[in-house]
């Protein structure tokens, strides 16, 4: 089947979720930022995608700025940086402006021009996928924005993918899934999707019962795969 929509995962897949602890550490009033910043960054993604599996899998659902938040206190204390009321401000307010990834606009308007249609399927909660959306000035490229708040549990739940088929009425081989969780590629690829596993990181793959159909480091092909999948 021809691909018509092409779906994309928000955080780490458009959006740089390491931006606000990087922006943060070049700012004078934390300088205890400056060794720690990555570190930082990669134990707040680690958590905040860790308690969205537990919370969907004990039937605990939150939205996921309370998952966001609960994953940087977490990440403060590993670092011994608890207890800093405005560091902890000074980040979760950054993380409503993270910065899209340089590719990703110049790749979006290409899609927009062949004729496909574009949309985000994510975690995030409406408000917060909003405010990044605006803050990359990706509106116009985005046909809609889909957040798991409608079905009230997180990835990988089937019903979130199904939020697809729903609101653009195609059938799952004519969707272009594209997450940079390898996690969410194969599960997606589980579900139906072509998957696109943007691997940023050159991680190992995961070990799960399917697998994404392309692997890349970048999204800059995601017009090509689409044109060819």
């Amino acid at each position: 089947m021809t691909i018509k929509t092409c779906i994309f995962d928000a955080y780490g897949t458009l959006f740089d979720v390491s931006a606000a602890a990087r922006q943060a550490a070049t700012e004078p009033d934390f300088p205890q930022l400056a060794e720690s910043w990555s570190t930082l960054a990669q134990n707040w993604r680690l958590k905040q995608l860790q308690y969205t599996w537990l919370r969907a899998i004990s039937g605990a659902h939150t939205d996921f700025w309370q998952v966001t938040q609960e994953g940087l206190d977490w990440a403060l204390e590993a670092e011994g940086l608890n207890g800093q009321p405005a560091l902890r401000q000074r980040l979760l307010d950054l993380y409503w402006e993270l910065e899209a990834y340089p590719e990703v606009p110049a790749m979006l308007r290409a899609l927009k021009g062949a004729g496909y249609q574009t949309g985000i399927l994510s975690n995030g909660s409406p408000d917060m996928l909003a405010g990044a959306v605006q803050s990359a000035s990706l509106g116009a490229l985005l046909d809609d924005v889909l957040s798991v708040e409608s079905v009230g549990i997180f990835k990988p739940a089937a019903a979130v993918y199904d939020l697809v088929g729903q609101r653009f009425g195609h059938s799952k081989s004519e969707v272009l899934f594209v997450s940079s969780n390898g996690w969410d590629a194969g599960c997606a690829a589980g579900y139906g999707f072509t998957s696109v596993w943007v691997n940023r990181a050159a991680d190992p793959i995961d070990r799960l019962p399917w697998r994404p159909a392309h692997v890349l480091s970048d999204l800059t092909s995601i017009p090509d795969i689409a044109a060819t999948a």
